[in-house]
């Protein structure tokens, strides 16, 4: 196995701790170090490939979301951005406070549901600041805390994963065709 490739930052934090959380075990750590050694982030391989070409325009203004699990727990910050950048037509609007909790994490959104929502207000703010279409992050918590408040907030922007971006640079954007 040369790489696990995880596409939720929660997930892919997770599975970088494996050799940590068995240190003190003799049997499954040296297994566990080497299984957390390859954990790679969808974006770190999606960034180092070259698509010449190969991707169709997304007319769309795009910004980020730092999702912690990603920014600060496995420090990947750039390649989401990279990938994002590398899509034709699209406008990357950097988003203020990016790397703020959105108040997801996990399950304190349901747990702490007043300190969550005032978390999300804030990026929301920040999000209505950026003037995006769609605000891209990388763990799923994330996507349905922000889609959620952005549904609630009655603002037209919605949370994509940059993956499915990617994927309408390569196969079209829903509703429209991709070029030949």
């Amino acid at each position: 196995m040369d790489a696990v490739v995880a596409n939720a930052a929660g997930c892919g934090a997770a599975m970088r701790e494996h050799g940590r959380l068995l240190e003190e075990d003799d049997a499954w750590r040296p297994r566990a170090e080497v299984f957390s050694a390859k954990v790679r982030d969808v974006s770190q391989v999606l960034a180092g490939i070259a698509w010449n070409g190969r991707l169709n325009a997304v007319p769309l203004t795009v910004t980020y979301h730092d999702a912690c699990h990603l920014a600060h727990a496995q420090q990947i910050r750039q390649e989401p951005r990279t990938v994002l950048q590398q899509i034709p037509g699209l406008r990357f609007v950097e988003l203020a406070d990016s790397d703020a909790c959105c108040g997801s994490a996990g399950t304190y959104n349901l747990l702490q549901t007043e300190m969550a929502g005032g978390l999300l207000e804030r990026k929301l703010a920040r999000i209505r600041d950026a003037g995006a279409d769609v605000v891209a992050a990388g763990n799923i918590g994330c996507l349905l805390q922000i889609g959620r408040g952005l549904r609630r907030a009655g603002l037209p922007a919605r949370a994509l994963h940059p993956v499915e971006l990617l994927d309408w640079a390569l196969h079209g954007m829903p509703g429209r065709e991709p070029r030949a």
